[in-house]
């Protein structure tokens, strides 16, 4: 069964709901009742064998936990005789048995239907003479491992979640991030680790979300690593603001065997769940454009008192986008390099602003100069519009690392996969476009190969499209046909970390009198310098490799004879224009064919006139 039809499945309890609940409160039920059954099924198979151990290490007065885990098989279990089919059987007692079960789970589980506060809802069912009918539908889904798979399960959930999002107008992509988008930068973040992917090689690493929704993230790296490496072990970190999302993410720990002590309640930004700790790998989406008011204070507490000491050292970045704030939270997160080992690699999906917004001296243009100075960019990927559930903006891969290759050191590479989608049968949500396997697998090379590269089209002479490729710096290029043309457009760029830097510098006209003569200064420093008129003050972006000075001569002072720089507002910035280096210029059409196609289009509607009027 795929996840559509399962989450069809369990979307038919809404029919039993509706009436008594609002559409926008449906998956306060189904959400805690599907973990429910698929904990359930879990332990299906272990349950008479836990069972037992319980009653005999009771008698015997042992702490029965760490004998029940090793039986169950999990890193979870239940003490209780019921289960869900079971519940079935005393339709009068279905509310205290339901408690009695959920009570009977060890105490990382029961924490999760707290965090849904289960409770309430089954008040709230058995109030409505539901609560046995929403049991039976759930008793009646197959959720066991053998059946649904834990990726299965996650997209299950995912589909869930988006469904209840659209109908109480949430934002869907808070929560989870598309898979494909996640193969990608899980691809990126491995591929120059081979100690780590060679199989047989048993090494124990630890990955981090700090946005971690409903585990997604964490789920397709520990996949991808066991199936490249079976005998690496991957310990998952996150962290997550949203309740429901939380306790979805710490279900799918609990299954995969992970310690869920690792996965933390709370904002990331005001209370970092993980302080101190470094990571081998990190991956986040956080959300787009979302303002970080709430937490200003703590954030900006931390800036001032901590400095480079803390996380936001390098500045702040406007209080309506705080995407920034976790793009700095994960480089304090990096795991510093010593003889050659240790170091991190991360990645982390931004919009478009944090590669431009803000002039030289912004909190913004701050944290890129920050990241480009210490060589920490590998790599920013383009990425299609239309790829996410909540938006049609540009989104963009940033790869950070303070372990680059030899060849990396000191360059950052740019690729534009914005053409690099296949249109999806069914849009969801937003998202209206996927990657393929290919194009996943395209992106990955260009970015392990670390060359420049460009889509070369080829045209006849009718201007039909008839071959397409992408060719690299060692590939031998198409040839231009006999009357064609070929149209070729970049698609990865490799630039020095200091393209991106530039000095914004301050220029001054003199303040000249009614008479026209310059003012001159009177008192002070001032004494007899020429007064700068503020009306006439303009400003220059100096390219960081260019002599101020020389830059200054040759395209002010032929324009400004009178002209001086306030050295004084001199200010380093940086900004990363990732579309204007991919710009390619298209020749407008000649103005004899613009004529032709007008005639042949007059002469059109003529004839179809000449028709009408018979």
């Amino acid at each position: 069964m795929n996840q559509s039809a399962l989450s069809a499945l369990i979307w038919s309890v809404a029919d039993l709901l509706r009436g008594d609940y609002k559409q926008s409160e449906y998956g306060r039920v189904i959400l805690p009742f599907t973990v429910l059954r698929r904990l359930d099924c879990v332990l299906e198979a272990t349950k008479p064998a836990v069972l037992a151990e319980f009653a005999a290490k009771t008698q015997a007065g042992l702490n029965p936990d760490p004998f029940l885990l090793r039986k169950s098989g999990q890193s979870f279990y239940n003490t209780s005789e019921l289960d869900l089919p079971k519940l079935l059987g005393d339709q009068d007692h279905i509310r205290q048995n339901l408690y009695a079960y959920i009570q009977g789970f060890s105490p990382s589980a029961r924490d999760i239907f707290e965090r849904f506060d289960f409770y309430t809802q089954i008040e709230r069912l058995a109030k409505a003479d539901l609560l046995y009918l929403v049991t039976e539908k759930f008793a009646n889904v197959d959720l066991h491992p053998q059946r649904v798979d834990n990726a299965q399960m996650g997209l299950v959930f995912e589909e869930l979640i988006r469904k209840f999002a659209e109908l109480s107008n949430e934002t869907a992509g808070e929560h989870f991030t598309p898979r494909e988008v996640i193969r990608l930068m899980v691809n990126l973040i491995f591929i120059e680790d081979n100690d780590v992917l060679t199989p047989g090689n048993a090494v124990v690493r630890t990955i981090y979300d700090p946005t971690a929704g409903t585990g997604g993230m964490l789920s397709v790296a520990a996949e991808h690593l066991l199936e490249h490496n079976p005998a690496a072990r991957l310990t998952l970190f996150g962290q997550e603001l949203n309740d429901e999302s939380y306790a979805i993410c710490k279900a799918d720990m609990l299954i995969r065997g992970q310690d869920v002590a690792n996965i933390i309640a709370g904002n990331t930004l005001s209370e970092d769940g993980h302080g101190g700790r470094k990571f081998d790998y990190m991956l986040s989406n956080p959300p787009f454009g979302v303002e970080w008011k709430k937490v200003e204070k703590v954030v900006r507490k931390e800036h001032e008192e901590k400095g480079f000491d803390g996380r936001f050292g390098p500045g702040l970045p406007r209080v309506s986008d705080g995407s920034m704030l976790f793009l700095m939270h994960l480089v304090s997160k990096m795991a510093p390099v010593a003889n050659g080992e240790g170091g991190t690699r991360f990645g982390i999906v931004l919009n478009g602003s944090p590669l431009f917004t803000g002039g030289a001296g912004s909190g913004e243009s701050e944290i890129r100069r920050y990241v480009l100075e210490n060589d920490l960019v590998e790599a920013i990927i383009g990425l299609p519009t239309d790829m996410f559930y909540n938006t049609g903006i540009a989104t963009y891969v940033w790869i950070i690392s303070n372990k680059k290759p030899a060849q990396r050191k000191g360059k950052v590479q740019l690729i534009d996969a914005g053409s690099f989608w296949q249109k999806m049968r069914k849009s969801l949500g937003s998202k209206r476009k996927e990657m393929s396997d290919e194009h996943i697998a395209t992106v990955t090379r260009l970015f392990g190969e670390f060359t420049e590269a460009e889509l070369v089209t080829v045209f006849d002479a009718d201007g039909k499209q008839i071959a397409e490729q992408l060719v690299t710096t060692s590939d031998k290029a198409p040839v231009e046909p006999e009357g064609g043309k070929l149209k070729r457009a970049p698609i990865s760029r490799i630039f020095n970390n200091q393209d991106f830097g530039y000095t914004t510098i301050t220029v001054e006209r003199p303040l000249r009198d009614e008479a026209g003569e310059v003012v001159l200064g009177l008192k002070g420093k001032q004494k007899g310098k020429p007064q700068a008129d503020s009306a006439l003050r303009d400003t220059e972006n100096v390219p960081l490799g260019e002599d101020i000075h020389a830059y200054f001569q040759r395209k002010v002072l032929p324009h400004a004879a009178d002209a001086w720089i306030d050295e004084d507002k001199s200010k380093v910035g940086y900004e990363i224009p990732f579309n204007r280096h991919f710009y390619v210029f298209e020749p407008p059409r000649s103005l004899h064919e613009i004529d032709e196609e007008l005639k042949a289009v007059s002469a059109s509607i003529m004839k179809m006139l000449g028709e009408l009027a018979e």
